[in-house]
């Protein structure tokens, strides 16, 4: 038999795993406050510099910091400001002739000592790029090298034996991110620029305009005001997306109310058959919600959600009815309980 000891592994439960999770994310917490704490002059000088750059902010980083520079040119760029990664290896090697006079330099290094990013360094000071640096150390050679030093400060990395980049890459992210948005708001960039920028996927949805989904045209079922609810659904019957509502008009064309199929139901429901045969405009709703159809598709679900309706008449600048947005139009973007209605 061997005559090494027994190494006994002690397990590592549930619970010590939830506890050093929790410290983790508490020890990235508290660097973050203590950044956001010693956040001064030099974060709003980066941000002048960067929302005042002519051509490109060119963000550079090698390994960890590397990818959160990737990361960094995807916020730049779908928040109005142009942005490109430079690796400062492939830097050396040629790439940096993808640098222009007019762009400003975004460079990320904890240590602010990277060898790749030292000797890449030289190489924007030739081209007269202005550098804005990331690090825990104004005086490091990347500190020395920059036009203004957003300096973060040295942060014990949690979990394990503190060796991995954990807490240090959060900060390195979140002053980045802070930069990317503070210039973002400095340049005017808007809610409709950002829907420009985001046009597919759910956020695309949610900041399209009414106009882009609404129901139009032949989809709509269109009545006026004296003719009676037997006559309206005998008559204004559609093909294809069944639409829940009749939009009721006076003789301008001007809406002035809706029938919806729910209220139908109720009314045979309550054997009020009678009411079938008077007109249309004694059992709508008066003076209904809408839409214009320059609002935003967000701005139709919060009214579906806040006033717990079905469906929305758009209408132009003279209130005539020119589209209707149903709640199965916009189903994946309401709250849970709404989709539950809708469904319903």
């Amino acid at each position: 038999m061997s005559s090494e000891p027994v190494r006994r592994t002690i397990p590592y439960s549930q619970v010590a795993q939830i506890r050093e999770g929790r410290e983790i994310l508490r020890a990235s917490a508290v660097a973050l406050e203590t950044v956001a704490h010693g956040l001064g002059e030099d974060f709003s000088g980066a941000v002048a510099l960067l929302s005042q750059c002519r051509g490109r902010v060119v963000v550079a980083g090698v390994g960890k910091a590397g990818r959160i520079g990737r990361k960094l040119v995807a916020t730049f760029s779908s928040t109005g400001t142009r942005a490109q990664f430079l690796h400062p290896v492939e830097a050396v090697h040629g790439d940096i002739g993808c640098v222009e006079d007019r762009d400003v330099a975004l460079v990320l290094s904890n240590s602010g000592e990277s060898d790749e990013v030292s000797e890449m360094l030289p190489l924007l000071a030739q081209r007269g790029i202005p550098i804005v640096a990331i690090t825990a150390d104004r005086n490091s050679t990347l500190g020395r090298a920059a036009e203004i030093v957003v300096a973060i400060g040295m942060h014990h990395e949690a979990g394990g034996e503190g060796l991995a980049p954990t807490t240090s890459t959060t900060v390195l992210l979140a002053v980045g991110d802070a930069l990317a948005l503070v210039t973002s708001r400095v340049r005017g960039f808007s809610r409709e620029d950002f829907a420009r920028c985001h046009p597919a996927g759910s956020l695309g949805r949610r900041l399209a305009g009414v106009a882009d989904v609404m129901r139009t045209a032949d989809e709509l079922r269109i009545a006026r005001e004296e003719v009676s609810v037997r006559e309206v659904f005998a008559t204004v019957a559609r093909p294809g997306r069944r639409t829940g509502a009749v939009l009721v008009v006076d003789s301008r064309g001007a809406l002035v109310g809706i029938f919806t199929d729910s209220d139908l139901a109720r009314l045979l429901e309550q054997r009020q058959d009678d009411r079938l045969d008077r007109s249309i405009s004694n059992v709508m709703t008066v003076d209904p919600l809408r839409l214009a159809a320059d609002d935003s598709l967000e701005r139709a679900v919060e009214v579906l959600s806040q006033h717990k309706v079905s469906e929305l008449p758009v209408v132009d600048d003279q209130d005539r009815p020119v589209g209707l947005i149903d709640i199965t139009d916009v189903i994946g973007l309401l709250p849970g309980e709404m989709n539950g209605l809708a469904a319903g």
